[in-house]
């Protein structure tokens, strides 16, 4: 009988090991190391994100619980103390380029321009206990890190990952970020800078996003409304000629405000740069930002980053891009081997279950196969 890897092996095929092997010897993650090297690290913490592992130990036990399945997959059970070790000092760049090289793999399916592009920005808040208080602390009771996620809203995918501490605003770390030219950004009120705004505007990007009630636009022209619509104003201005201590706005062109009604009967004063596109499509695509919130809600229930391995900031962000990285895992071999699993949520769970079982990725929705029985332990017929 054909011999069959485990589905632990299977996920880790999509793993670029070449770009990997590269970043370690950028990083020089395994110097001095005598045998638990960056490979064995990625795959042992890769292990307790698809098996839902919520601490060290478990790591320890359900490595070595399988421990005969791990020679193919090139690593080994470990100690919790040297995997704690590993966390704390192995630097988290190489998984951070590790994620950023796995992306253009996970969207490879779509082949579209940069112009035709939805990107999605929000961030999450991750609680940590008071053990990271030295490099999160918030105040004297909330100590959390924050993970800050630029959204492919057609795939559902992140094209960028940053990890800081709460106290970090979102629009700091938005500033930083490579603008792609000609894309749609869709953003909520934490990126309210002008500055940033005409930034997107002179890259040729449009953007959507809220306007706060204090804000005044001057109308130089207004549109018509079908009634009875969810659109309830169309208008054309400008945003404040000056900013708070008197500084100058930047963004100084027409800007268009569109007063949209939700389902729940509130009213949303929607800004954009875009002054053609119909009202309703202006208000969809701020609809699509609901899409960030899922996806992080998706990866707080079917991803371990709630229960963290150690409390340094190294030890933290390596987890979190680790989680990442299993995400991309789980949503390449799912789009490989969807067949008759029609969800990513049920995809993972049966990864889980099936973690370190020997069978394809793709008969994980069907029962097992029954093993061949030896002929010599088959009872003899008498004849009658």
């Amino acid at each position: 009988m054909r011999h069959q890897n485990s589905v632990f092996h299977g996920l880790t095929k999509y793993i670029p090991w070449a770009a990997f092997e590269r970043n370690v010897d950028k990083y020089q993650a395994d110097k001095g190391v005598r045998s638990f090297y960056a490979k064995h690290h990625l795959l042992d913490l890769l292990f307790g994100q698809l098996s839902g592992a919520q601490s060290l130990r478990e790591i320890e036990t359900g490595l070595t619980s399988h421990a005969s399945r791990l020679y193919h997959l090139g690593t080994s059970p470990v100690p919790r103390s040297t995997l704690a070790d590993a966390n704390a000092r192995r630097p988290w760049q190489l998984f951070a380029d590790l994620f950023e090289d796995m992306l253009p793999m996970a969207t490879r399916s779509v082949r579209k321009k940069i112009s035709q592009a939805t990107r999605l920005l929000d961030s999450t808040k991750i609680k940590l206990s008071s053990l990271s208080k030295h490099w999160a602390r918030f105040s004297d009771s909330h100590v959390a890190a924050k993970l800050h996620i630029v959204l492919d809203s057609a795939e559902t995918l992140p094209v960028m990952a940053r990890v800081t501490a709460d106290n970090v605003n979102d629009i700091t770390v938005a500033k930083d970020l490579e603008i792609a030219p000609g894309a749609t950004y869709v953003f909520d009120l934490a990126y309210y800078d002008y500055g940033w705004w005409a930034e997107l505007d002179a890259a040729g990007c449009r953007f959507v996003t809220r306007l706060k009630r204090s804000t005044d636009i001057s109308v130089e022209s207004e549109r018509a409304v079908a009634r009875g619509s969810h659109i309830l104003s169309d208008r054309i201005g400008r945003l404040p000629a000056r900013q708070a201590r008197s500084r100058r706005n930047p963004f100084a062109k027409p800007v268009r405000e569109i007063i949209v009604r939700i389902s729940s009967g509130k009213t949303l004063r929607l800004v954009t740069n875009d002054l053609e596109a119909p009202a309703e499509e202006i208000a969809q695509l701020y609809k699509e930002r609901w899409q960030i919130e899922l996806f992080f809600k998706w990866i707080k229930q079917n991803l371990e980053i709630g229960h963290f391995l150690g409390a340094s900031e190294n030890a933290v962000r390596i987890q979190l891009f680790v989680a990442l990285i299993a995400y991309l895992l789980l949503h390449l071999a799912y789009l490989d081997h969807k067949g008759a699993i029609k969800r990513l949520s049920r995809f993972a769970h049966l990864v889980r279950l099936n973690l370190m079982h020997r069978r394809p990725i793709d008969r994980l929705h069907a029962p097992p196969e029954p093993a061949p029985r030896d002929p010599r332990q088959m009872p003899l017929e008498l004849p009658s």
